[in-house]
């Protein structure tokens, strides 16, 4: 049994940071990828971005590439979501999300396991 948890939202003023994490249990991350996608009320889950376990390459959507840094550690099997620079429309639920396949997707569809999410605010 594979399980995420998320911790790190809160409410933030726009231009400032956070960063989530995502920790990982139940098997061995030594290959696979992971992500984190968002959801806003009203709104369909989107990527937000993905990193391989293995070589650690990564993907952002364009809306927060320059602004957001995903990056893992293996010993941990833990991921993070460094977040600047946040605007109000970055309000949202966001979700760490892991598959078993190497590839990285932008796809929802393609991940096997998601966690609880965690709430991030971002007031003007």
């Amino acid at each position: 049994q594979v399980q995420l948890v998320e911790s790190g939202g809160g409410l933030v003023q726009a231009g400032g940071s956070l960063r989530l994490s995502c920790a990982a249990s139940g098997r061995t991350f030594s290959s696979g990828a992971m992500g984190w996608f968002r959801q806003a009320p009203g709104k369909e889950r989107e990527f937000v971005a993905g990193i391989k376990w293995s070589g650690g390459s990564t993907y952002y959507a364009d809306s927060v590439k320059g602004r957001f840094t995903i990056s893992r550690d293996n010993a941990k099997s833990t991921v993070y979501l460094q977040m600047n620079s946040l605007k109000p429309e970055d309000t949202a639920v966001y979700y760490c999300a892991a598959r078993t396949g190497a590839l990285l997707y932008s796809d929802y569809a393609k991940y096997d396991y998601w966690g609880q999410g965690t709430q991030v605010t971002v007031s003007s």
